[in-house]
């Protein structure tokens, strides 16, 4: 009987219970889908009827999954996952639309020199990366963060090894760098306490909020920054920095590109690999 129940039942059906179910709301899987609440709702009760059995319990404060559902949900998913891309794999049916979510100094400084190697068709955008835990996954998305890359259902490869060290403008190389200003960026990066111990209270030295900031600001000769040698790769080749130490420190956390598998196709993640990735 249940294998009569699914003969020649329509694939959308699946797909608006398996969104809906997913995102535990209609009104969320209509968003992803790109359809109407009431169409997802109309889909959602064929399904049942086909079925012969309830998938949601439906109330005033929204809808939670039954306990077949619930059951049935990881079958779902992995079905549609495995259709999707076994069709971009054969097919090249991925995103034709890819956008890449970086912060603006990773994009400027890695990213944008590396973009002739990509070998992808479609549009291609980018987007600066504000709050990392703001940025939700979705289709056609491939995000940049920073940390072990260890995250849960996120296909994850590293960007580059991270690398730390003082660099500064050329006039100022041959001063002790003890006495220069250091110029301090805040975020998940190590910094200064990490090369040399706990700062002194009331410690002065400008701070900036992103290592791109950081860079300009030694650039422009304002003191001494403690900088990502993979993201000033240009500027210490071009002489606009010099580095003031040859230790360095290299820290477990490092830039990872990141995606979910059902929103980017295994060619299209080749190839953001095979471009972006040296790590």
């Amino acid at each position: 009987m249940a294998g009569k129940a699914l003969d020649g039942i329509p694939l959308d059906w699946v797909r608006a219970f398996e969104a809906a179910a997913r995102l535990g709301s209609f009104t969320a899987a209509a968003t992803e889908t790109g359809l109407t609440q009431a169409a997802i709702s109309q889909r959602i009760a064929n399904l049942e009827a086909r079925l012969g059995a309830p998938l949601f319990h439906r109330g005033a404060r929204g809808v939670s999954l039954t306990a077949s559902a619930e059951a049935w949900l990881p079958h779902a998913s992995a079905a549609l996952g495995l259709l999707r891309q076994s069709a971009e794999d054969i097919f090249g049916t991925g995103a034709r639309a890819l956008t890449i979510v970086a912060s603006a100094s990773i994009t400027r400084g890695w990213l944008m020199p590396r973009l002739t190697r990509l070998k992808m068709q479609g549009r291609l955008s980018f987007k600066t990366l504000m709050v990392e835990a703001d940025e939700a996954p979705g289709r056609g998305i491939a995000v940049v963060r920073y940390g072990a890359g260890t995250w849960a259902g996120l296909r994850a490869r590293r960007l580059y090894a991270e690398e730390l060290a003082p660099v500064a403008a050329p006039s100022l190389r041959q001063g002790d760098i003890a006495a220069l200003p250091r110029i301090h960026v805040t975020g998940p990066r190590a910094g200064w306490s990490d090369w040399d111990g706990p700062e002194e209270p009331g410690a002065g030295g400008l701070r900036c909020d992103s290592m791109g900031a950081g860079i300009a600001a030694a650039e422009a000769g304002m003191g001494v920054l403690l900088a990502s040698l993979p993201l000033c790769a240009e500027a210490l080749a071009a002489g606009r920095l010099a580095r003031l130490d040859r230790g360095s420190l290299m820290p477990g956390a490092a830039p990872w590109l990141t995606a979910r598998p059902e929103d980017i196709g295994q060619r299209q993640w080749d190839a953001l690999k095979a471009a972006f990735c040296d790590g």
